[in-house]
């Protein structure tokens, strides 16, 4: 099973929501429609600016929680690694 580690930010340098889940999709459009009220309807987390393919949802859970215990600055640049620019990469998705 596939299984998706992804950050969503509620904008450039913004307040930043690190998630898992294994249909990447779906749970994007939940977050940016507040389906589920929580953390990123509060706080505008709505773009998705980073995200990591694994195997196993165990692989991408241990993920995870590695990157929240990570620092503001190794997420940023984790983040501008793969998306220099921080676009919203849901609209590539629906590609």
């Amino acid at each position: 099973m596939t299984a998706f580690v992804y950050i969503l930010a509620s904008a450039r340098n913004g307040t930043l929501y690190t998630g898992v889940t294994n249909d990447l999709k779906r749970r994007i459009f939940e977050h940016r429609t507040e389906a589920v009220p929580g953390f990123t309807g509060k706080y505008g987390c709505k773009r998705l600016v980073w995200y990591e393919v694994h195997d196993t949802i165990a692989t991408a859970i241990q993920r995870e929680k590695s990157i929240k215990r990570y620092y503001r600055d190794w997420k940023l640049n984790l983040i501008e690694g793969m998306n220099p620019e921080w676009d919203d990469l849901y609209d590539h998705l629906n590609k």
